[in-house]
């Protein structure tokens, strides 16, 4: 450790040092990454069953010429909830109706559903990062205009956060990593395994499934703290 007196006076970098490395013990991060008087915005929120589709998909289920037309647009520049809604069909022939797609369209078809939606779907839905549905559960998908067969695209989505790099920097996390997020209030709950998703895009957030957000009755929380695992 650097001495913190040189010449009989306070070494200022020496005191920041130690201020940085109780912090880091304290809070289980690395504030020595981050910008000076950088403060994350963190929101945490529930991620409802949807669809992600893509734009032959689309046309197949809504028609020719059919495009995504914004709804209410998502904490995420850019993506929204659109006004298309599908119904699916499980292999039991039990339905999920008003299945809300979001946008914009994607490279590949996938569906995010919860546990308890994959009770009533009748599969077993594995836990998946979103895009990673190699040999996952599939179903049909019934449109005003028509119907597709999906071979896999169902999951329930792995928890994770969504980062800016500067985020990154705060919390002294990288791509990949994982980290736990205390939920204060009514119901205190702390998840385990969120999947840093660290882009130059994205504002930070939180995504729970709806099983999660009422296990910790989310909408009524008093405080949320995100911290390195």
């Amino acid at each position: 450790m650097s001495t913190i007196l040189q010449n009989g006076k306070l070494d200022r970098s020496a005191v920041e040092g130690v201020v940085r490395e109780v912090m880091r013990k304290r809070l289980g991060r690395s504030v020595a990454a981050g910008k000076p008087g950088y403060t994350p915005n963190l929101v945490v929120n529930i991620s409802a069953r949807h669809m992600h589709i893509t734009q032959e998909t689309l046309e197949h289920l809504f028609g020719a010429g059919a495009q995504l037309t914004v709804m209410r647009p998502l904490y995420q520049d850019g993506y929204f909830a659109s006004e298309q809604m599908v119904t699916i069909i499980g292999p039991r022939h039990r339905t999920i109706t008003n299945l809300r797609i979001l946008g914009p369209v994607r490279p590949e078809n996938q569906i995010e559903l919860s546990f308890t939606d994959g009770i009533a779907l009748g599969v077993h839905l594995p836990v998946r990062m979103s895009g990673n549905v190699k040999d996952s559960p599939g179903c049909i998908v019934l449109g005003p205009k028509g119907y597709i067969e999906l071979k896999e695209g169902l999951i329930r989505a792995q928890r994770h956060a969504h980062m800016h790099p500067d985020d990154a920097a705060y919390y002294g996390v990288k791509n990949g990593d994982l980290m736990q997020l205390h939920v204060k209030g009514s119901c205190p709950t702390t998840f385990r395994d969120i999947i840093c998703r660290v882009s130059k895009d994205v504002k930070l957030e939180v995504h729970l499934d709806t099983d999660e957000g009422n296990a910790s009755d989310l909408p009524n929380a008093t405080n949320v703290e995100l911290a390195r695992q």
